[in-house]
């Protein structure tokens, strides 16, 4: 039993300080209270308080020393205290575990971390995001708190879980998984672990610009909208009508040979008259829609415009267009985020290739060269010799580059009537 009067007569004295706050710090971090401990440069009082406890002349020189062995032998002895542990805890008050409490804080992280493990080993594709996760640092910036980050991590690997997406709003696959439509808006923890991701399954690095359109083209990449009217389309030469406010738009459009925007809200409500049996054009870039509407005006045949990742009112109105008897021909970029591109959108739609297969690839290099490839390679799966093709020469072409080329094969069909003829190869996707 511990006899606190007695104790801190014994240790309480002032010049016994520097040995209680020694003591204290090596409980706090999980030392044992073993061996000796030396005051270099000891006062007078601090040497008679050492002889006091010890009781015993504490030796010639400057310094002072005291064996915590026959310390803890003493007070046990004696009958003050149970052990020197003991002691300096009933004279200094409640000691917190420190080394404890850090390996608890280590184990608890561990576990934060599990979902997300979980999710790399059924998904390997998402290992740079665990691994980005790891060097940053950055869900213990977003949640400090291991039960907070256990939370966070949480979701998001079920957001993650549920994505590429056909077509969800973001404030839907929010509620869906944290019951709250706003955790996944800009700026909140939920939404930078997730678009992390979604630019990593886009084949992209981890990190963003930190702008809104690379915040869209991460969302659009897995399927996910904003909002109904976030969610837009650019298209040139479809005929529309006069059986909706929606066709209206489109003959008019038409009919003065300029560009026009859907949103999803819009393709969502009114029906638009499609375009029949005919063939659609597809094109990655809106520089081949403005150049397009600049040259051909109302003579370009339906065109319609990706503007990078598919986003969920390109897919309604391709959907659309598709249910009408429309077939479809697609051009992008050759580069691997073009071919990703082109892969998400033979998901949703069968195309066929123009002037995007190895042959024109090969005959694009002749003429023209961008800048060098980079990033993840992709798997063109309309064309099996694109990929390797693309590797070898490590050259991207992009799409503005082919312009020419491309006009010039619009100028060629009539609105009218055009041709059923697009690419070598057989239908992708669908």
């Amino acid at each position: 039993m511990t006899d606190i009067d007695r104790l801190r007569r014994l240790m309480g004295k002032p010049g016994l300080a520097w040995l209680l706050t020694r003591l204290r710090k090596r409980l706090e971090s999980g030392r044992p209270l073993t061996g000796v401990v030396t005051l270099p440069k000891a006062t007078p009082d601090e040497r008679r308080a050492v002889e006091l406890l010890l009781g015993r002349r504490a030796g010639g020189g400057t310094s002072v020393s005291v064996s915590l062995d026959d310390l803890d032998v003493m007070l046990r002895t004696n009958g003050a205290a149970r052990s020197l542990a003991d002691a300096v805890r009933a004279v200094v008050g409640d000691i917190p575990d420190r080394a404890g409490q850090e390996a608890a804080d280590r184990t608890a992280w561990a576990a934060a971390f599990v979902p997300a493990d979980d999710l790399v080993e059924r998904r390997a594709l998402l290992r740079p995001w665990r691994d980005w996760l790891a060097s940053t640092g950055i869900v213990r910036r977003l949640k400090p708190v291991p039960e907070d980050a256990t939370t966070l991590v949480a979701h998001a690997v079920r957001v993650i879980a549920d994505l590429p997406s056909p077509g969800i709003a973001l404030g839907v696959l929010a509620a869906r998984h944290t019951n709250d439509a706003h955790a996944l808006d800009d700026g909140t923890p939920l939404a930078t672990l997730v678009l992390a991701a979604a630019r990593v399954l886009d084949g992209k690095p981890p990190t963003g610009t930190g702008q809104a359109a690379d915040r869209r083209a991460a969302w659009a990449a897995v399927g996910v909208h904003r909002d109904e009217l976030s969610s837009t389309v650019l298209c040139l030469g479809l005929p529309g009508g006069t059986d909706s406010h929606v066709a209206r738009v489109l003959g008019l459009a038409r009919e003065a040979g300029e560009p026009c925007v859907l949103t999803l809200r819009q393709l969502g409500r009114d029906p638009i008259l499609g375009v029949g049996a005919r063939r659609v054009w597809i094109c990655e870039n809106p520089i081949v829609v403005a150049t397009a509407a600049d040259e051909l005006g109302a003579d370009c045949p339906p065109l319609v415009c990706l503007n990078g990742q598919p986003s969920t009112a390109v897919i309604r109105l391709l959907e659309l267009l598709a249910a009408g008897g429309a077939d479809f021909t697609y051009h992008g970029d050759f580069d691997w985020g073009g071919v990703r591109i082109a892969n998400r959108l033979a998901q949703h739609i069968p195309w066929l290739p123009w002037r995007f297969d190895t042959p024109a690839y090969n005959d694009a290099l002749g003429r023209s060269v961008g800048k060098a490839l980079s990033g993840r390679q992709a798997v063109a799966v309309w064309d099996e010799e694109l990929s390797p093709r693309m590797a070898e020469a490590g050259w991207q072409v992009q799409e503005e580059l082919l312009l020419p080329d491309l006009i010039n094969d619009l100028a060629e069909v009539r609105s009218a009537c055009g041709p059923r003829q697009g690419g070598a190869g057989d239908t992708v996707g669908g």
